[in-house]
């Protein structure tokens, strides 16, 4: 159990929010108009368990890091590709942890941190449990939100079988036909906005833990997924697990990567890194960037990064499980700036324990503090 790969623990109850150490600036998607979003009454069916954002995996990764200096794409000539979402605001989704502590503890001293610097950011919803006969009703419940009010939802599908090789994260659908049947539903309740689908942390980067038949079933269904994703919602954006920058190198994360679909645009919109994990913003850069160079596919294809953790970068030691001394970083953002890197995003909410603060997933206020402080 080194430093880990990057998502999830257990499950909780968790949703949107993020703050930005990392450049002291606040998100466009993060401004005063927030506090519109909508109660908990004001949706459909509100997610539960599922909601929660998982944490770092137990999966050991090697010790050789990507290098930190950004590549740049191709040519200092070469026009820049960025995304084209309609939208440029993230969808706070009403129900958290984050929130409902914020709600209970207007007296705490800690209150005014956590509320202006976690709470008050959109973040991703978690669908970690397998629950086939209300995944598509609380998956409408977040999309519609996010649709009624202009903004885009994260979501995260994770319920792939043999998850996280069965490490602090186990679960999931029993089966890859169990699986294949849970996407659909999960599929059918994306509506037609704007969305963007993190599918399955872990799943492509961790694959290490398998055989190789296994390994190729996994890569199928999750190439599978992507399509049935992308067909049910044109307007979905669905990203594939690249890891980290600390972990596998970029030509073998590819490569894996391409078996599971993400070099085609019929089932992926590129990859994503960093979730649930702590690496700077800056090598993840060049690590996503050298991924999808050696990925290939349309130019189009992009990354998305986690920076809801990494305002100090990941801990010397290689410590996954809420190490000490770490910040939350950029603000969430469809606006990087920055060519192929299409999103920053509070993927894992901050102040949900991995493990040690705390039960997995649970929300921990000190913790939460000590992140955003």
């Amino acid at each position: 159990m080194v430093v880990a790969a990057s998502v999830v623990v257990a499950i909780g109850t968790a949703a949107g929010m993020l703050s930005a150490l990392e450049d002291r600036g606040r998100s466009d998607e993060a401004g005063p108009e927030v506090t519109g979003s909508p109660s908990l009454a004001s949706l459909p069916v509100v997610p539960t368990q599922s909601s929660a954002s998982p944490s770092p995996s137990a999966s050991p990764s090697p010790k050789k890091k990507a290098s930190a200096s950004p590549t740049p794409s191709k040519t200092a000539k070469e026009k820049p590709v960025v995304t084209t979402f309609a939208s440029t605001r993230l969808y706070r989704h009403a129900d958290s942890q984050v929130l409902d502590w914020v709600r209970a503890n207007d007296g705490d001293p800690r209150h005014a941190v956590i509320e202006s610097r976690i709470a008050d950011r959109p973040a991703a919803v978690w669908f970690a449990d397998y629950t086939p006969s209300t995944v598509t009703a609380r998956v409408r419940a977040v999309t519609s939100g996010g649709s009624a009010h202009g903004r885009v939802p994260v979501l995260v599908a994770y319920a792939i079988p043999g998850r996280d090789c069965g490490g602090h994260s186990q679960g999931g659908a029993p089966d890859l036909d169990a699986y294949d049947a849970w996407i659909e539903k999960f599929a059918a309740g994306l509506g037609s906005g704007e969305v963007v689908v993190i599918l399955e942390p872990d799943s492509v980067a961790q694959a290490e833990c398998l055989s190789t038949a296994t390994r190729a079933d996994r890569f199928a269904s999750l190439a599978r997924a992507g399509r049935v994703l992308k067909a049910a919602n044109p307007m979905a954006r669905v990203y594939y697990d690249a890891g980290h920058s600390g972990w596998n190198p970029p030509a073998k994360q590819a490569g894996w990567l391409k078996q599971a679909g993400a070099a085609s645009p019929a089932s992926s919109d590129g990859v994503f890194s960093n979730v649930s994990n702590f690496h700077r913003t800056s090598d993840e850069i060049a690590y996503d960037r050298r991924v999808l160079d050696a990925l290939g596919g349309p130019a189009s294809l992009g990354a998305v990064i986690d920076t809801s953790r990494n305002g100090n970068g990941a801990p010397a030691d290689g410590e996954w499980c809420d190490p000490a001394g770490r910040k939350i970083g950029r603000a969430p953002t469809l606006r990087t700036g920055e060519a192929r890197i299409d999103a920053y995003l509070w993927v894992k909410l901050p102040g949900e324990s991995d493990g040690c603060k705390g039960t997995p997933g649970t929300f921990s206020p000190s913790y939460a503090y000590d992140l955003a402080r």
